[in-house]
């Protein structure tokens, strides 16, 4: 259970000493938001499962739910290492949960093929709502455990990462099961009533969340054409060009487990500089709004997929839909590529709204003030992308982890990701 390389190696730039281009009172927020989203993976998993719950209260009084999600489980195995560099909790702690965990889902959760329902109970992991078998919730859940086979190398967590790993059918989820042999995009899932989802993993998103791990695969991966097989669709506002609009998740849930500042795939792409683009994108489209929603404006934007006024919904930009609702863990994820963007957005959304959207778990999942709307629950992995992502840039813990990885440098080589210093979107000839 060897942690010691890799805390050292993020020592001089823990959350203790922050970077310069932060005030103290800046750290102290970030802490909390980082802190509190902790809380709420280490408080609402399962004491028999380990599986955490798909969401939760976030203010008095607390709603009960059961239903937890392989995704949030997947971000919780993930805060465990951030924990314990931060002596939240101790190591052992910390490993006994992992421990916990991985137990189950290897050893107990029902799967398909090595691939695992999207929503379950949290005391028996029985799926819920006839809920799909998830390709994309599969990979989040993979993506926490390797991490935590990485901060604890040759020990028994490694061992039952490696199982997970090792048991997923790449192939049977590529290829409808057989029926189409020849198909280069992952299905987005199952159904036991109906078989495969019709919709593909096939433009640009959070799909490389499911792709790398899948070339990396140290049994059964995919053919390396998998990488260029999905369509990069390029959208441009004022004057800023990105590879999609929509929800701001789609530029920041790859970027928090992969850091792919100054490298470029074989397309020639540099998925951060999209990042970036699709990020600021999202903050002139609200800024450009304002006029409809007064509450909007260069410190309060960020349209997501998250909770509203009217049920949940997948706001986005540009293009819209809009409708004044804006979530605080999608603005403070952009801290990875946009640190004084996303730490402004978060000092002045806690500023204005703290008695209407801070909780036991920091901010709300979403708010409307256009409405007089203020969510009472928090989303596992919104709470799970605001604490990676600030992780990463404070400290790049989750980056260097995931990268310590045979299997990240395989999928890289794979995929044809090379060093970089241009900064524009696409390099043309790069192949």
């Amino acid at each position: 259970m060897a942690i010691a390389g890799v805390l050292g190696a993020v020592a001089s730039s823990s959350s203790s000493q922050p970077r310069k281009s932060q005030t103290v009172a800046d750290s102290h927020l970030l802490n909390e938001v980082e802190h509190r989203a902790f809380l709420f993976f280490w408080q609402q998993s399962g004491r028999t499962t380990g599986l955490t719950l798909d969401r939760a209260s976030n203010v008095e009084p607390y709603k009960k739910y059961t239903v937890a999600s392989i995704a949030s489980t997947g971000y919780a195995l993930a805060a465990l290492p951030i924990a314990v560099s931060h002596h939240w909790i101790t190591n052992r702690e910390a490993y006994q949960r992992a421990l916990l965990t991985l137990n189950f889902v290897v050893n107990k959760l029902p799967s398909v093929h090595g691939w695992y329902y999207h929503f379950i109970d949290i005391n028996t992991g029985a799926r819920q709502w006839k809920c799909e078998v998830s390709s994309i919730d599969t990979a989040l859940l993979l993506q926490g455990a390797l991490i935590d086979s990485a901060f604890w190398p040759h020990s028994a967590v490694e061992r039952l990462a490696g199982r997970l790993y090792s048991n997923i059918d790449w192939h049977w989820m590529l290829t409808n099961g057989g029926l189409y042999p020849h198909k280069l995009v992952f299905s987005m899932g199952w159904h036991p009533e109906t078989g495969f989802i019709k919709s593909n993993w096939d433009s640009y998103c959070e799909l490389m969340t499911l792709l790398l791990p899948s070339l990396g695969a140290p049994r059964n991966a995919p053919p390396a054409a998998i990488w260029m097989a999905w369509k990069r669709p390029r959208v441009t506002y004022h004057g800023l060009t990105t590879l999609t609009g929509g929800p701001i998740f789609l530029h920041e849930m790859a970027q928090e487990f992969y850091d792919f500042n100054k490298q470029r795939d074989r397309a020639g792409y540099n998925y951060f500089v999209s990042a970036r683009h699709g990020i600021l994108i999202n903050r002139e489209f609200c800024i450009d709004n304002s006029s409809k929603f007064p509450s909007m404006g260069p410190n309060f934007w960020g349209l997501n997929a998250s909770d509203a006024p009217d049920g949940y919904d997948a706001f986005g930009a540009p293009g819209g839909p809009i409708d004044g609702t804006v979530s605080p863990t999608g603005a403070v994820a952009a801290i990875q590529t946009s640190p004084k963007l996303a730490i402004d957005a978060a000092k002045y959304i806690y500023a204005t709204y703290h008695k209407e959207a801070w909780g036991r778990y920091g901010f709300a999942d979403a708010l409307n003030p256009s409405r007089s709307w203020f969510d009472h629950d928090v989303i596992g992995i919104d709470l799970g992308m605001a604490m990676l992502a600030i992780e990463n840039a404070r400290t790049g813990l989750v980056w260097k982890l995931e990268q310590s990885l045979p299997s990240t440098r395989r999928a890289f080589t794979r995929a044809g990701f090379r060093p970089s210093t241009n900064n524009d979107l696409l390099q043309l000839g790069h192949r």
